[in-house]
């Protein structure tokens, strides 16, 4: 066949191909890493009483920054996942200003306690053991996530497997809230950013290799 012969059976072949949407099956996984951490939380340190919890503005605070970082994720994903697609800004705009929310209501928290009390506002009693966990509980997540990205076509590994971390800290962080009972603004900015971040940057270690086509 000739090459302007088999450029002619190419263009005859017109079969419309159905777009994938990647927001599909990063859902899914997102939702199924959720499930599976919940589980590992139940076995594991279980839950605190969610009656008098779900009652409190602290416990909606702590879902409410882990859903921010997490839908941050997600959006990310969503564009990453598509070769040669361009980040949005609301994405960005979404994560800065949870960040900036959180950090703000720590900040006004520390200024209104008296002095002998911002070190526990910060510390609380958990702060040795909280980020190790909400990375713990982000590992199923994370690797729901790569098995799904593994079937789109992601081609800025390092920066989609970060994504994909901040994604899975978000989800694991509103998980631990079913079982953290601390209750300070100051403590959530810095152990939960922290935890969630260590999924982000951990993700961009691991999904530069997981990715790979």
């Amino acid at each position: 066949m000739k090459t302007s012969e088999l450029i002619g059976a190419l263009a005859a072949d017109r079969t419309l191909v159905r777009a994938s949407r990647p927001a599909w099956p990063i859902t899914a996984a997102a939702l199924t890493g959720a499930a599976l951490a919940l589980c590992i939380l139940a076995a594991w340190l279980g839950f605190q009483p969610l009656g008098a919890a779900v009652s409190a503005r602290w416990f909606w605070m702590k879902a409410g920054y882990g859903a921010a970082l997490g839908l941050c994720g997600m959006m990310l994903l969503g564009q990453l996942a598509r070769p040669g697609a361009r980040l949005g800004h609301a994405a960005i705009a979404i994560g800065g200003l949870a960040v900036t929310a959180m950090a703000m209501m720590a900040a006004s928290a520390l200024m209104r306690a008296h002095p002998g009390g911002m070190r526990s506002l910060w510390l609380g009693q958990t702060w040795a053991v909280c980020p190790w966990r909400i990375l713990a509980l982000a590992v199923p997540a994370y690797l729901a996530l790569v098995w799904a990205l593994r079937r789109l076509a992601p081609t800025r590994l390092a920066l989609t497997g970060a994504a994909a971390g901040l994604l899975a800290g978000g989800v694991s962080a509103v998980v631990y809230g079913f079982y953290c009972q601390e209750t300070a603004a100051p403590f959530v900015a810095t152990w939960y950013s922290l935890g969630i971040g260590a999924s982000a940057l951990l993700g961009a270690v691991v999904g530069n290799r997981m990715l790979r086509w």
